[in-house]
């Protein structure tokens, strides 16, 4: 299992992982560190799991929660160890281009200690509510609705559809015995705004009135029966809803500023110029006549 882990794993290279442990093991433990294992006598501490929860983090199953992704970590890191041990008895570790991607990632490091320690102390509750509260007042007031619908490939099945329903026939039903719409269970869009659907159907969903029912209508999907459930002034999500979003919006500006700040204080010089960019082809943006609002 271990040796299955470490590729799992190592997906940073094997240059990292060794200019990791030679920083870790050329460094000493810390008194109240907790030897967890040791490998041909090298130890393993508490600290060295923690440090490197926080580098594999996002890389760890997700499935992996309290002790179990401690221990899984710490197998990592006795793999690891086992390989730099090998790497150093064949002094890997003792050519120039080493010691040049060793000095780059001290320079990492450093940088992502100190955006970190940026991003920590900018994420305040004060900073949050701010971000928050300024958004919401930006947003322009719009209407968004929700409706049902029933996409067929031909006019004559949707107008099939359409008497079906004028019959009295559950709207839901019919849209699940043939509707085209994977995505729509019943026929369901959710709630959506007008720039959510391709042009055809947003105009003819919008000039609906709650419970009623358009006419068959084309769009480059194929036939459409909407039926209109609702409408309300599209309402702006609660920060509970948002928190995270907008914590990570505080934390990406707080480094983005300090970025612009450092470069406009520095002197850069370039010793070429950089390579002149081709604008990048405009596609126009496809949408669906049934993507619902997350």
């Amino acid at each position: 299992m271990p040796h299955l882990e470490t590729k799992r794993l190592r997906g940073r290279g094997a240059v990292v992982a060794l200019g990791v442990s030679v920083l870790l093991t050329a460094v000493a433990l810390p008194a109240q560190a907790k030897v967890l294992a040791k490998v041909n006598g090298v130890e393993i501490s508490d600290d060295d799991v923690k440090t490197a929860l926080d580098d594999l983090g996002s890389g760890l199953p997700r499935q992996l929660e309290g002790k179990a992704r401690e221990n899984y970590v710490l197998d990592f890191l006795i793999d690891e160890q086992l390989v730099v041990q090998k790497a150093q008895r064949d002094k890997l570790g003792e050519s120039p281009d080493f010691a040049k991607k060793l000095a780059y990632l001290r320079d990492k490091a450093l940088m992502e200690s100190l955006l970190g320690k940026i991003a920590k102390d900018a994420v305040t509750e004060d900073a949050i509510k701010k971000t928050y509260d300024e958004a919401a007042k930006n947003q322009k007031p719009e209407t968004e609705v929700h409706a049902h619908h029933i996409l067929v490939p031909t006019e004559d099945e949707a107008k099939a559809a359409l008497k079906r329903v004028k019959g009295g026939e559950d709207f839901g039903k019919v849209a699940d015995e043939v509707s085209k719409d994977p995505g729509a269970r019943g026929g369901d869009l959710g709630w959506f705004t007008k720039d959510r659907m391709v042009p055809e159907f947003a105009e003819a969903a919008y000039k609906l009135e709650p419970g009623q029912i358009s006419d068959p209508v084309k769009t480059q999907f194929g036939w459409h029966v909407i039926k209109l459930d609702e409408k309300r002034p599209k309402v702006f999500p609660p920060l509970d809803q948002v928190r995270e979003q907008v914590s990570r919006y505080v934390a990406q500006k707080a480094q983005s500023d300090l970025i612009v700040q450092l470069r406009e204080g520095a002197k850069i010089e370039r010793t070429e110029a950089p390579a002149e960019e081709k604008p990048a082809e405009k596609k126009p943006e496809e949408k669906k006549p049934a993507e619902k609002k997350k």
